[in-house]
């Protein structure tokens, strides 16, 4: 018989990073099903099973761990973009068919749990100035990666036109308004009837 496996104990790094992990995926949740108001340090501190002491130490203020975690899921969903591009064989087709896969790619994004915790931010930094403030910034610095990782999803072709980047955010901020709908209406999104429309503004553009 093998003897068993033996595991060896977690750095100090490990279980800082396990900690830090779990705080962000409780803000998240919290976030995305209670609400800004309802999530509190307290409630993030009990959905996470940390410490207080544990908590203050990552994140010293509720807007900077609710932003932080808001871009942290952003980050990963960037990643998932990314690696639409490498992995899936639609990453590699050009022309019409191209704009028809990113597009819906980017449609998805505004149906992920990111995009309603950071709509909860803005929403609530409409009257809170320091979140505005700290928020501006924090998004400022994210909106370079995600122009990256689109003109990356359209691929070097299409957004080398000259009329990319217009149309770029045209439907990106169309996008974003129209999910935003969502909150009202329980519909299905892959047959949102806009969707079709960005494609074909895409394709008349670019193509």
């Amino acid at each position: 018989m093998a003897a068993p496996e033996r595991r060896l104990p977690r750095t100090q790094g490990q279980r800082t990073a396990d900690s830090r992990s779990l705080i962000l995926d409780a803000a998240i949740e919290g976030l995305v099903s209670d609400g800004y108001r309802c999530t509190t340090t307290v409630t993030i501190q009990a959905r996470a099973g940390v410490t207080r002491g544990r908590l203050l130490h990552h994140f010293p203020s509720r807007e900077e761990l609710l932003i932080a975690a808001a871009q942290h899921l952003a980050r990963e969903r960037l990643t998932e973009m990314d690696d639409w591009i490498a992995r899936s064989p639609h990453g590699r087709a050009s022309g019409a068919e191209r704009i028809e896969h990113a597009t819906d790619l980017l449609w998805e994004t505004f149906r992920q749990p990111y995009f309603w915790a950071a709509m909860e931010l803005w929403t609530a930094a409409r009257t809170e100035p320091e979140l505005r403030m700290a928020l501006f910034h924090a998004e400022s610095r994210l909106l370079g990666t995600i122009e990256t990782v689109v003109d990356a999803m359209y691929g070097p072709v299409l957004s080398s036109h000259p009329d990319f980047a217009e149309v770029r955010d045209l439907v990106f901020t169309s996008m974003r308004g129209v999910g935003l709908t969502y909150a009202l209406h329980d519909r299905d999104p892959t047959t949102e009837p806009l969707l079709a429309r960005w494609k074909r503004l895409l394709i008349r553009t670019l193509v």
